[in-house]
């Protein structure tokens, strides 16, 4: 695949996800590795999409006009890098995103961000069942501790194992 038809998408790595607030969390080298992506994308001149969460929640840490809803310092677009935003997990629901990326011919997306089961498991279904050829980084991707369905308290690291398992194959 020629590089100028694989774009990196970077998920809500807003400030909003950074923090002991946001909870415990697992690959804390997450932001490092995505840096380091980020780095080889821009030296090649490769297609960069950051995506920002803007929530429709009044109170969020992602409502409009939060501290949160502003991208990591460290992991913000540069001028001529394509920003989406959406209002749900998705990328692609209700914001041109598909269209943008048929536009410019780019039929790979490597995916990286937050949170794993989250908006990157929803992206990166929706890119599968779109036709894109999709790649999930897991160690550019992390997620929070939360109680399953039953009840049970899992870890992030066991989130994360998860959902990666549920994109395995199928999806990307």
């Amino acid at each position: 695949m020629k590089h100028e038809e694989t774009a990196l998408i970077v998920i809500d790595m807003q400030r909003g996800m950074s923090g002991p607030a946001a909870g415990e969390r697992n690959n804390p080298d997450a932001e490092r590795n995505v840096q380091s992506l980020l780095k080889a994308w821009r030296q090649i001149g490769w297609p960069i999409v950051h995506v920002r969460h803007i929530s429709r929640t009044p109170g969020s840490p992602f409502w409009p006009g939060q501290p949160g809803v502003e991208f990591q310092p460290e992991l913000s677009p540069l001028a001529d890098e394509h920003i989406v935003e959406k209002n749900v997990p998705d990328a692609f629901v209700h914001s041109g995103f598909e269209r943008w990326l048929h536009i410019r011919g780019i039929r790979q997306v490597v995916i990286v961000g937050v949170s794993t089961n989250h908006s990157v498991e929803s992206t990166a279904r929706t890119a599968g069942n779109l036709g894109f050829k999709t790649i999930v980084v897991s160690d550019a991707t992390f997620t929070f501790a939360r109680k399953d369905y039953t009840g049970v308290q899992r870890s992030a690291d066991e989130i994360h194992a998860m959902s990666l398992a549920n994109l395995d194959g199928e999806y990307a």
